[in-house]
């Protein structure tokens, strides 16, 4: 097997990459092939913490009615039951998880402790990271950045439904440029929508390299490990 290019990642999933072809709550075959894959990186050696959205279960925005706050809280929830799906389906396939917090969940899961999350990794243990920053107004891209910061990660995997940064949506514009590498910087002054711009400039802030690809194929979590050559790489 190739060696792995990256010895410790932060991988950051949306909710809607768990829900498959569902669009929506969890679906437990595409959960399954996601697992696979990191489980096989595991077994290359890289140390794996995961960020994981909410929005195959409740979108912030969905509570335009609501006061912020309580809309931004009931996603932090999502992430919670999404860390719950991505815990079982690990251990089913014999690799040790751990599921830590920023909501304190004790029945459940860890509260995140920097230090603690920086030993389970060195275990070999999977560390899920959900409940956000433990803060409204703040987006879970923005929680990624935080934790792998914190874990010392040397790169952030970003899987997305799109497989690379684009000038636009190449969805709705074919002519739209599809980047190699690009800037920080040029993400910020283009408005690229890779992450949001909190997130954006925190990366560019801590000099936290990006990954960008497309989550629709599992292996290319494998691909990215690798070094191969996928996506866009933002630094």
């Amino acid at each position: 097997m190739s060696e792995a290019k990256y010895k410790r990642v932060l991988l950051k999933l949306s909710g809607e990459a768990l829900a498959g072809e569902k669009k929506t709550g969890v679906d437990v075959e595409t959960v399954g092939k996601i697992c696979d894959k990191i489980k096989e990186i595991v077994e290359m050696g890289v140390q794996v913490g995961i960020v994981v959205g909410g929005g195959n279960f409740w979108r912030g925005r969905n509570g335009h009615q609501m006061e912020r706050t309580t809309a931004d809280y009931m996603g932090m929830l999502a992430t919670a039951m999404n860390a719950l799906a991505l815990q079982d389906a690990l251990e089913a396939r014999g690799i040790y998880s751990r599921v830590q917090t920023a909501i304190e969940m004790r029945e459940i899961a860890e509260p995140f402790i920097q230090r603690k999350a920086e030993k389970h990794l060195q275990k070999g243990r999977v560390v899920i990271f959900a409940g956000g920053s433990g803060h409204p107004y703040f987006t879970t891209d923005t929680a990624a950045v935080l934790r792998a910061t914190e874990i010392k990660a040397d790169i952030i995997l970003l899987g997305k439904a799109i497989d690379a940064v684009y000038s636009a949506d190449p969805n709705i514009d074919p002519n739209a440029k599809r980047y190699e590498d690009i800037s920080y910087l040029q993400v910020l002054q283009e408005d690229l929508k890779v992450m949001d711009s909190t997130a954006t400039a925190m990366c560019r802030d801590n000099n936290m390299p990006l990954l960008v690809f497309g989550i629709a194929d599992p292996e290319n979590i494998v691909r990215a490990i690798k070094g191969e050559k996928i996506g866009t790489i933002v630094r």
